[in-house]
């Protein structure tokens, strides 16, 4: 079966760094856009960003533009999210997803069970 495993969340001060990764198996990587979401409590799941399958393009929203990268290694099966300037309001259970590049989250069709990124101030 379809397994997305995310790994690299923690606690972390504001102003640090955090790479998460997710390792996916069961399905056939290359051919599916991969997506990072993040859920805070009491709040709707939102996008984080997503990437083509052949990485050639990506897409962030605007509250992590410019601080957060996503990559991908289809070699290795695994999507990356490298989380610079981290901020307090970033904290959150991240998740990774494959499916259509878009940024909603009925596009994407295998969804991880999520890791913690808890940023304090």
């Amino acid at each position: 079966q379809v397994q997305l495993v995310e790994s690299g969340g923690g606690l972390v001060q504001a102003g640090g760094s955090l790479r998460l990764s997710c390792a996916a198996s069961g399905l056939t990587f290359s051919a599916y856009a991969m997506g990072w979401f993040r859920q805070a409590p009491g709040k709707e799941r939102e996008f984080v960003a997503a990437i083509t399958w052949s990485g050639d393009n990506t897409v962030y929203a605007d509250s992590v533009k410019g601080r957060f990268t996503i990559s991908r290694d289809n070699a290795k099966n695994t999507v990356y999210l490298q989380m610079n300037s981290l901020k307090p309001e970033d904290t959150a259970v991240y998740f990774c997803a494959a499916g259509t590049l878009s940024d909603y989250v009925d596009e994407y069709a295998y969804w991880g069970q999520g890791t913690q990124v808890t940023v304090s101030s």
